[in-house]
């Protein structure tokens, strides 16, 4: 049985939403980041990089939002999460997990996690008034170079779409100006309206 580690509102739902297209069994274990409890004992010998999400296998334990999607597109492949026969496009749907793991989330972070990156609070108040800018212009090139339409591989859905969803939840408090950003807009209004993903954001924020 896996066993997925998440916390609302964070880059768990990406996964989340993944096993639940995949249908795969699954328990759902919440880790309460108001408590810190992310950085309790128990869960640092679980994850010792102290984040979500974290999924135990039956092999041991995997972190990442890409690695995860990729963990269960090959796991189910007939859920067709990631195009595994096509090693291009494979990697180009790695390209942009990868993109929105290390750029846009390491921005938006900016706004509440300035710890990570200096002990001058003046320094953190600079690192959250950049954040508008840093978070759209991450953004802006989903808008106009990585999202072809409707879906971000194109035709079809794929995990990468989920992950793009969690991310764009965030533009409002990241005060990310989202005229700038119609067409990611309109991806994440389409993905809020399919009943899966309606589903699962209900059972993460009603947990």
């Amino acid at each position: 049985m896996l066993k997925l580690h998440y916390a609302p509102t964070s880059c768990a739902l990406a996964v989340h939403l993944a096993l639940e297209h995949a249908g795969a069994s699954y328990e759902l274990v919440r880790v309460d980041f108001a408590a810190q409890q992310q950085r309790s004992p128990d869960f640092l010998k679980l994850n010792p990089k102290g984040r979500v999400p974290a999924l135990v296998t039956p092999r041991g334990v995997l972190t990442e939002t890409p690695a995860l999607l990729q963990f269960v597109a090959q796991s189910w492949p007939a859920s067709k999460l990631l195009p595994l026969d096509d090693p291009f496009l494979l990697a180009e749907a790695n390209a942009f997990a990868s993109y929105l793991c290390s750029t846009v989330h390491v921005a938006h972070a900016h706004r509440m996690r300035g710890a990570r990156w200096a002990d001058d609070p003046a320094a953190w108040a600079a690192m959250q008034r950049k954040v508008p800018q840093s978070v759209g212009d991450a953004f802006a090139v989903v808008e106009h170079e990585l999202l072809r339409g409707p879906y971000v591989l194109g035709a079809a859905l794929s995990a990468c779409d989920y992950y793009l969803l969690t991310i764009a939840r965030w533009l409002e408090a990241d005060g990310v100006d989202l005229a700038r950003l119609p067409r990611v807009v309109d991806h994440r209004r389409r993905m809020l309206e399919l009943p899966l993903v309606q589903r699962v954001i209900a059972q993460e924020e009603g947990a």
